[in-house]
């Protein structure tokens, strides 16, 4: 099974870029074509590898952001701008370039449709992209899971895959609320405030549902987040993080 990937048994090969999808002013998706893709499961992730001319080598890890089903491997990237690795993939890389790549990693931040659900989504920024993931899993298999997204963000400008959320939002067993943290519209009915317990408490599934948590996020983020799940009484044993940061976590 993918989701028993080991990081180092693992084999770096060349990926061709067939594609590449502006999603904010910030992140774009890259479409790869791979010669030996094993397959995934969606949360998973790769590590991208680039070697400059004088030998140098930086690499980062990167959630993928397509679905098992889709045939193909997609990576969202959010520009860091004191990043060695995102500058280069968000505003150089184009259609037909290459870039070298290992994976699919991890096993534990993972989600399939046989899991069931409720299912409870907390993305804080880029920590969306392996959510997304799992949205496109659910929607593939047709399995029709209770699903809630609660998606933090700076505005609705920063809403990574905005245009695709809006369209899960009113399909059966799916809903997507976002909290808006320092810029939104005059007429917004949403959340403008940083998720907290009360939020939870609102939004999200209730401890009696005994959802399956997934956060992804920055670790401050995830660490409040989870803290206040367990602290409203849900299962530490059903809450699964994923953290990044400038250090080159997944994200």
């Amino acid at each position: 099974m993918a989701g028993t990937a080991v990081r180092g048994r693992l084999t770096w090969q060349i990926g061709t870029v067939t594609d590449v999808v502006e999603e904010t002013r910030r992140a774009r998706t890259i479409v790869l074509e791979l010669p030996d893709w094993p397959g995934h499961a969606a949360g998973q992730h790769v590590d991208i590898r680039l070697t400059a001319e004088d030998g140098y080598q930086a690499q980062r890890s990167y959630s993928i952001a397509s679905a098992p089903e889709d045939g193909h491997v997609a990576l969202t990237v959010e520009l860091l701008d004191d990043g060695e690795v995102s500058p280069y993939l968000v505003e150089e890389l184009r259609v037909g370039d290459q870039v070298e790549l290992r994976g699919p990693i991890g096993g534990y931040f993972v989600w399939t449709a046989s899991l069931g659900g409720p299912v409870q989504l907390i993305a804080g920024g880029s920590g969306v992209v392996p959510l997304r993931a799992m949205l496109r899993h659910d929607a593939a298999a047709e399995a029709i899971v209770p699903i809630r997204l609660l998606y933090s963000a700076r505005s609705l400008d920063d809403v990574i895959y905005r245009d695709e959320l809006a369209g899960y939002a009113g399909q059966q067993g799916l809903d997507v609320q976002y909290a808006l943290t320092r810029e939104w519209p005059a007429d917004w009915r949403g959340y403008h405030r940083r998720i907290d317990g009360d939020m939870l408490a609102e939004a999200a599934w209730s401890p009696t549902d005994h959802p399956l948590a997934y956060i992804c996020g920055p670790s401050g983020f995830v660490e409040a987040i989870a803290g206040a799940m367990v602290a409203q009484g849900h299962d530490p044993a059903r809450i699964r993080t994923e953290r990044f940061g400038a250090s080159g976590a997944a994200r």
